[in-house]
Order: structure tokens, then sequence, then C-alpha cells
């Protein structure tokens, strides 16, 4: 989740109390406060020049990131990092969902690779060392570390969660840039980390009438089969998550066979569920809101559903009372606002993603 800057135009941390070490560090490197356009936490923040990484701004911004660090080595969801917390407390428990961990080890890399700074490797290795700690025995990981009772539990490939983990690790691991200051025992751990959560991606690939299709956005941690996640996330077949995944296995350098039949699997099984000669329409409400309701249109790009019921293939959707329906408009108005039920999630990995792949 990529958090929005702050409405005056000036960087995040600096429009609430500072800590007078940051400050200092930021006035110091720059002579004075820059006006600047600011850095967003998120995705952004790890797309800026080599050069500013080793800037006091990037500085008092990793001060702010390594003090949401949690006892465990983790890091809290949907928090603005940039904004020093204001107590020990702030920000919540870690994992590894919606970039939560993965993003902040990533940009603390890029500090260390840039700077050398010994207190940025420290907290990076931390959370390195809280990702293999949190991984199952069977290669999968939790949304959740310290386990939370429920659904957090699950093995979660929802929000992309343990692509972006596998990802990290896989570059980590290789001592890729900007990760060549992981010592030896940590690589080798990561190597294996990986190999292991590639082998629970193959195993908990669902199978219909012998074919393997795609995943659920999240697995049973024992047996491996389909989860409930939220009361209208049922056990599916996932027109979204699985695309996150299959990017992944796209990634392995020399994949095995086993590893190019999940993905001709997967996408052979995209391809014949998408929607054709439907899109979504957006109705702005007067509370605010936006509905989304779908609407016939010949020439609309193809779409996915979130949700696909397993062995019909059928476009599935669930609203907060857990019942299964087969018609969008029978979803109410609340979820329908607030919950991306379609997507062109596929269509990048179907047109380029995956010819490239093949040729490659």
């Amino acid at each position: 989740m990529t958090l929005a800057p702050s409405d005056s135009g000036r960087r995040p941390w600096l429009n609430r109390a500072v800590p007078a070490a940051a400050l200092a560090i930021l006035t110091s490197a720059c002579g004075q406060v820059s006006d600047l356009p600011p850095v967003a936490w998120g995705d952004e923040i790890l797309r800026q020049p080599r050069e500013w990484y080793a800037s006091g701004e990037a500085r008092a911004a990793a001060d702010s990131v390594i003090a949401y660090q949690t006892a465990e080595g983790g890091w809290p969801k949907n928090t603005d990092l940039l904004t020093p917390p204001s107590s020990p407390d702030d920000g919540g428990r870690p994992t590894i969902d919606n970039g939560a961990t993965t993003t902040p080890m990533r940009f603390l890399a890029l500090v260390v690779d840039s700077t050398g700074d010994a207190r940025y490797r420290q907290a990076f290795e931390r959370g390195m060392d809280y990702l293999f700690a949190a991984q199952y025995p069977n290669g999968g990981w939790p949304q959740y570390f310290p386990l939370r009772e429920g659904y957090y539990s699950r093995i979660t490939y929802n929000d992309t969660a343990m692509s972006n983990v596998l990802t990290l690790l896989r570059d980590a691991g290789a001592a890729d840039a900007p990760y060549g200051f992981v010592d030896q025992p940590r690589r080798d751990r990561a190597v294996a980390a990986v190999a292991r959560g590639v082998d629970v991606i193959l195993r908990s690939q669902i199978k219909q009438d012998g074919q393997l299709t795609v995943w659920c956005a999240q697995h049973d941690e024992r047996t491996l089969e389909p989860a409930w996640a939220r009361s209208y996330e049922p056990p599916s077949l996932s027109g979204g998550e699985s695309v996150g995944i299959v990017r992944f296995l796209m990634s392995v350098e020399n994949p095995t066979p086993e590893i190019v039949a999940a993905i001709e699997g997967a996408v052979r099984w995209l391809r014949s569920v998408a929607m054709s000669g439907v899109r979504v329409r957006r109705i702005p409400s007067s509370d605010g809101r936006v509905e989304r309701v779908l609407v016939q249109d010949p020439a609309a790009p193809p779409l996915w559903a979130r949700f696909y019921e397993l062995g019909t293939n059928r476009p599935l959707y669930l609203d907060r009372d857990s019942v299964y329906r087969y018609d969008f408009s029978e979803i109410g108005v609340e979820r329908r606002s607030g919950y991306s039920y379609h997507g062109t999630w596929a269509a990048e990995l179907l047109d380029k993603d995956y010819p490239r792949w093949r040729a490659a």
C-alpha cells in the first residue's frame, strides 16, 4: 500500500514532530530543509536515483523506518514509516501483508549499499532473521508472525505477500545488488528458504480433473488446501493473486519441468476463465462512495474475477454474509464500493510476460 504524501507539499515526516537528531542529519547534509517534492512511503521510495540513498534525507528516512522495526524483526502494515513513531508501540504487529517488512527491508538495503552504515545493515539482517523464523517447515509463510488466531496464520499468497518475500530472499541469496553486503550464512539460508517456498507453491497448485490450474489467495498451513480468509473471501481459484505467483515462477532461472508445467497450467486456466464483453463501471454516490457495477461492452478488454468457484470455474461473489452468489449485482453496495471483485490482473501477464518467458 502506498501512502500519499501530505497535502502541505513538504516531506511527510516534517509535517509532524521530528526527532532533533533526524532533523540535524537532514539539515547538516543539505544545508537547509529542502522544498523538493516529497518522497512518499511505498514503491516510490525504492525508485530514487542511487546517489539519493546516501543523502541525509535517506538517512533520516531510514532512522524513522528502523524505529518501527518490532522486537521480532519485522514491520507493521499500512503505516507511513516516514513519520517517526510517537511511541515504541506505534504501528502494530509485524506482518508480510501489503508490502510490510519486505518494502522497508528493500529500502534499507539500498541505503546500506550506498552508505555502508552498520545500523541499517543490522536492521536488515534482523529482518532476514524474522523471515527465516516465520517460514513454516513446509515452505509457506503466514500473513502474521508471531502467529495470530484465524486466517492470519494461513499460507498467504494474497497481495503478493509470499511472492514479495521469495523475491527478496532470492536476490539476497544471490548477493544481487543492492544485497552484496549480506553475509554468507544468511545467503545460504535464503537460498534454502526460497527452495522450500517454491516447493510449497508447486504442491499447493490446485488441480481440476487432473489439470493444473492456479492457487487460492490463502492455503491451509497443514493440508495446503484452499482456505477461507475473511467472510467474503472463500476457498476458491484466484484470478488476481495467482498472477503474482506465476510472475515469480517465471523469474526462476533454469526452471525445472515442474515449474514449467505449473506456469503453463496457470496460463492455460487464466486464458480459459477471462470474462469478455463486460467492463466495470464506477458510479459515484452522494455519500462519497464509488459503487462498481458490471455493464455490457463488446469492446471491453478481458476481465478476471477475484474468485472462481472450485470445480465449476464460475465467477463467485460473496458479501459479508458468506453466501455464494454468481451475479455481481446481488452484492451489497458496501462491498461493491469497498472491494475489488474484478480486475485486468492477468492481461499484461498473458499478452507480454508469458510470450517473453516462452521466447527466453
